[in-house]
């Protein structure tokens, strides 16, 4: 077996000298356990209320805040935690990626995150495969170690970027493809464990001969009296696990009894398996032996259509007939929903007009060929207007293919990899676009996996739907039809004691189906809090008291996340939303909050599934940049959006205007605005931190750095007029170290230097645009900002020069500020009255058809998006409407398809600015600079890590380079000979970190990272 590692360091610079995020404080809980548990462990050891209210939830709609938490480093030190609890019986729950959807990793108890520091992937042998790693290991990231050679770990849940081996094991995890692969038990050779009395072990196969010889209910030891209750249960509860187990490949109630029978009839069983969906109560996993599979070479797409959602799964039985991969579910809501969004209304144009449900079908296959193959196969007998079933006489259809008459109306194929993935996002819209609400009313996760056997799924979904009805809900039906599990989230107000009890009554009346149906209360994410009191009903009594046997037999004092599988948990029970909940927020909010529940909605909108939490390396998307650096789930936006609800509803000490909350929880949000986008309930944690960050400066006041940094045109013009004496100064010797000392600005940044000759300088001297506004189809007012026009007015000439390319007339506002750094810091009554400076200053020229064009991405993003959340009014939404950035404007109008063009065909790195990609506008470049002529590769890159100011503040450059770096590696792995990047912030970080941007390749003029627009100017003809 080859040694292998993640290569992820701990690297607690990017911290910020926050002594690793260790709070220690009169708030810490317990001191005397702390000091006993740090004495016997060197990882982290964390009590106070920030990070016991960090992990009161997951991605469930509970929350139990623990005792504390503890960063274990090594299977010795959890084994020595577990050995001190269990000697004071304290709970222990072991957690991985937090992303429970039945609230099975959160508890009363000491919490282990793996997370942190056991999360290598040890060993591959790729020759066998199979796989050692640690419990800690993302999926994602073992897979992505593996794709080299063509091999995964196959299961594959929805949240694999941030959910680790030991989650997976826990939870005995599966995914879109089981009826494929399985779940994850399948895979698991041996697990090495710290049983509930501190002893380590390695389970894994053993012969029931050896097992028998070695058990002993009345040892001293714990594994013995282990072997013995595993027999008890092989021994004289067969004839009821035979009964009562469901028959189905996704059944992960209760415990894995039906495998451990069925091995057990072989001669041989593995322990290891039985751990699988245990969620941690028999043991805690710290490393883990896989198996691995190949990754199919191809795959191929039917997306079939339906007129009723009955008529879809009515369908989905003789669609398995022809051995798909996997078959997931779409209803009329959420075709509804996704047709109302940019993203898939164009896909769900083209399906016919009676859709109201669709089957999305995929296929793997050796090659193209074969994959088109079966999914004309599929078309053929499924689909109602195929040639086959038109031509169908009465004989065929009595003995036909299937059996069946053909039910589908139309099929959509793709076969070409960004189709499918298309496709297959449409399919994933599902859980963001019904987790979007921001009413008390939410889709709630207690009763949606229920597995029931294919060929009752239509029976089950009508009668489903009559259980809702009678509850006064309703709920959307999607996901996983093949192996018979779908997701249904009734919408519920867990606030109301009205529809607390319609959660019991729903998930009764939903149990009693399943039984009758031989299904399973959970499918896909376990017992938890949600289901457990289920398993009860499903099994009967004797399997309930079999359970709560074989759990006593491997921990004997229930210390191990005690409750779960086969507790006492009552569902409606420690929920985050009930009757007591308060939302007491002491200011009134400045900001337009356009939802259902105004800033609350917001705030309480995060759903926890940690989306968030990807890994520098398997991560695309811009959020969380932060978290990337710092591996702190304090820096993630579930972390601040929790903690944010936390301290408005009381269960932190401090007012979010506070000076501890400021800087614990929000100072390190670098409002990228990535979660607007990234996010899957598109939490706007930039938004809220401006409006809290207000708040603050209005009761505490503001600094001096803040102040100026609010104030920078101010400064920057002040700059200009004073250069070039203003760029001597700071070389100065000792300049940069007073800098630091007195305001705070890191001594290693470069500063911005300033131009005499600014851009509106440049435009009057040349007396206005070369294209006549009578020659002109359209006639842009270039808005000069702060840094384009002070600091790199050569930006702004290669933009007019490109835009009267183009053929358009152009002009310069006379304003120079946009708003933005005022508002980015958190001054929102100043950035208000710029708004409504600007707007008031270029509404009638809009109304006259002028455009208006920005350069800056950040600044063209604050009149198209920030300025609505400080103003209302048709005035703003025209100019709001109307406002374009540079490269956006070429695109949207295509007016660059006039410009004739001379680049050499050289390799662009494009890494567009996160407020475009967070508003989906980051394409617009690419596509104008393709026209151009250039090769353009486009980065799927997080934040440079300079946000504006950010990278300049003293306490903030480690973390700031930290995040530069990991845009470093990403841009390193690109085909590009030259980096462009539209926003200044970027460009300065490369810069400072002396990326090579290779700015010669087209240009002698300027220096550093060039932008599109000046690629853009540079290929103009001569």
């Amino acid at each position: 077996m080859t040694p292998t590692n993640t290569g992820k360091e701990d690297d607690s610079t990017a911290l910020d000298d926050r002594s690793n995020y260790d709070y220690v404080g009169d708030d810490v809980e317990y001191p005397d356990l702390v000091a006993d548990l740090r004495e016997r462990i060197d990882g982290e050891v964390r009590f106070d209320v920030y990070t016991r209210q960090l992990y009161a939830t997951d991605a469930s709609a509970y929350e139990v805040t623990p005792i504390g938490v503890i960063f274990p480093r090594t299977t010795a030190e959890i084994a020595s935690v577990v050995r001190y609890c269990a000697d004071r019986e304290i709970p222990v729950l072991p957690r991985g990626g937090g992303t429970s959807l039945a609230g099975q990793t959160v508890n009363e108890a000491i919490v282990l995150d793996f997370t942190r520091h056991m999360d290598d992937v040890l060993e591959t042998d790729t020759d066998a495969r199979i796989a050692r790693v640690q419990a800690g290991t993302v999926l994602e990231d073992l897979n992505r170690q593996l794709a080299a050679d063509n091999l995964k770990f196959a299961p594959d849940p929805a949240s694999g970027n941030r959910s680790v081996i030991g989650g997976a094991i826990g939870n005995n995890s599966t995914g879109a493809h089981s009826l494929k692969y399985g779940k994850t038990d399948a895979y698991i050779e041996s697990c090495e464990v710290v049983l509930a009395d501190g002893t380590v072990e390695t389970l894994g196969e053993i012969e029931v001969t050896e097992l028998r010889n070695l058990a002993d209910p009345a040892a001293a030891a714990l594994l013995p009296r282990i072997y013995a209750g595993v027999l008890t249960i092989i021994d004289d509860h067969a004839e009821d696990i035979e009964a009562r187990y469901p028959a189905l490949k996704r059944n992960v109630s209760g415990y894995n009894l039906d495998r451990l029978l069925e091995e057990a009839a072989t001669g041989t069983v593995n322990l290891a398996r039985l751990l699988a969906g245990s969620e941690g109560t028999l043991a805690i996993v710290t490393e883990a032996t896989v198996t691995l599979e190949s990754v199919p070479e191809t795959k191929a797409i039917a997306l079939l259509t339906y007129e009723r959602l009955h008529d879809a799964v009515s369908d989905v039985e003789p669609v398995l007939e022809h051995d798909p991969a996997a078959v997931e579910l779409i209803d009329d809501m959420l075709l509804e929903l996704a047709s109302k969004t940019a993203e898939f209304a164009e896909v769900v144009s083209i399906l016919p007009d009676e859709t109201n449900a669709a089957l999305l079908v995929e296929f793997y296959a050796s090659d193209d060929r074969e994959g088109r193959e079966k999914v004309a196969r599929l078309v053929e007998d499924r689909v109602r207007s195929s040639e086959r079933n038109q031509k169908r006489t009465d004989d065929e259809m009595r003995s036909g293919w299937s059996g069946r008459e053909a039910g589908a109306l139309e099929a959509l194929e793709a076969h070409e990899a960004d189709k499918r993935a298309t496709f297959w996002k449409m399919r994933k819209a599902a859980n963001p676009i019904l987790l979007s609400r921001t009413s008390d009313a939410k889709h709630i996760s207690f009763i949606e996996d229920c597995a029931v056997p294919a060929e009752h799924l239509p029976e089950f979904v009508d009668r489903f739907q009559d259980v809702l009805e009678k509850a006064g809900t309703f709920a959307s039906f999607y996901g996983h039809a093949g192996p018979g599990v779908l997701h249904i989230r009734p919408l519920i107000d867990s606030k109301s004691a009205r529809d607390r009890e319609a959660m019991v009554a729903i998930s009764d009346a939903v149990t009693d189906l399943v039984v009758e149906f031989g299904g399973a209360v959970s499918g896909e994410h376990g017992d938890g809090r949600a289901r457990t009191q289920w398993n009860r009903k499903l099994y009967g009594e004797d399997l309930w008291q079999a359970f709560r046997d074989l759990k006593t037999a491997f921990d004997p004092d229930w210390l191990l996340n005690p409750g779960q599988v086969c507790g006492d948990i009552d569902m409606t029970e420690n929920l985050r939303f009930d009757s007591e909940y308060e939302f007491d927020l002491e200011f009134e909010p400045t900001l337009e909050w356009d939802n259902e529940n105004g800033m609350q909605g917001m705030v309480e909108l995060c759903h926890g599934c940690g989306g968030c939490r990807g890994t520098e390396e398997n991560t695309g998307g811009v959020m969380c940049p932060t978290y990337r650096a710092a591996d702190e789930e304090i820096t993630t936006t579930r972390g601040r959006a929790n903690m944010l609800r936390q301290a408005i509803s009381g269960d932190l000490p401090d007012d979010p205007t506070d000076e501890e909350f400021a800087t614990e929880v929000l100072d390190l949000c670098i409002g990228c605005k990535g979660c607007t986008k990234d996010c899957p309930s598109e939490v706007d944690m930039a938004k809220l931190k401006a409006e809290v960050s207000h708040a603050r400066h209005q009761r505490e006041g503001a600094s001096l750095r803040d102040r100026l940094f609010a104030n920078v045109d101010t400064l920057a013009s002040l700059g200009s007029a004073t250069a070039p004496l203003s760029n001597v100064l700071p070389a100065l010797p000792g300049a940069r170290r007073v800098a630091e000392q007195v305001l705070g600005i890191a001594s290693e940044r470069t500063l911005p230097t300033f131009e005499r000759e600014t851009l509106k300088d440049w435009f009057q001297a040349r007396e206005g645009s070369r294209v006549p506004r009578s020659a002109a189809d359209r006639h842009a007012i270039l808005f000069p900002d702060t840094y384009t026009n002070y600091s790199h007015p050569e930006v702004g000439r290669a933009a007019v020069r490109v835009l009267e390319a183009a053929g358009i007339h152009v002009a310069l506002a006379d304003q120079t500020d946009s708003g933005r750094p005022a508002h980015s810091k958190g001054f929102l009554e100043q950035s208000r009255a710029t708004a409504a400076e600007n707007v008031d200053a270029l509404v009638p020229r809009v109304n006259e058809g002028w455009d208006i064009v920005l350069i800056e991405p950040s600044d063209a993003v604050m009149f198209q998006s920030d300025y609505l959340d400080l103003l209302s009014g048709m005035a703003v939404e025209t100019v709001a409407d109307n406002t374009y950035g540079a490269c956006e404007y070429l695109d949207t109008f295509r007016l660059d398809e006039t410009i004739d063009f001379d680049s050499s065909p050289v390799a662009l790195s494009y890494h567009g600015h996160c407020h475009q990609k967070a508003t989906m506008k980051d394409h617009h470049a690419v596509g104008v600079l393709r026209r151009a002529g250039y090769n353009v590769d486009p980065i799927d890159s997080t934040c440079c890590g300079m946000a504006g100011t950010f990278g300049y503040e003293a306490e903030h450059h480690a973390m700031s380079t930290t995040i530069g770096e990991i845009l470093e590696g990403q841009l390193g792995e690109s085909t590009g000979e030259l980096v462009v990047a539209p926003g200044a912030s970027c460009r300065t970080q490369l810069e400072d970190l002396d990326v090579d941007t290779n700015h010669d390749l087209l240009s002698a003029n300027g220096e550093g990272t060039l932008t599109p627009i000046q690629a853009l100017a540079d290929a103009l003809p001569r």
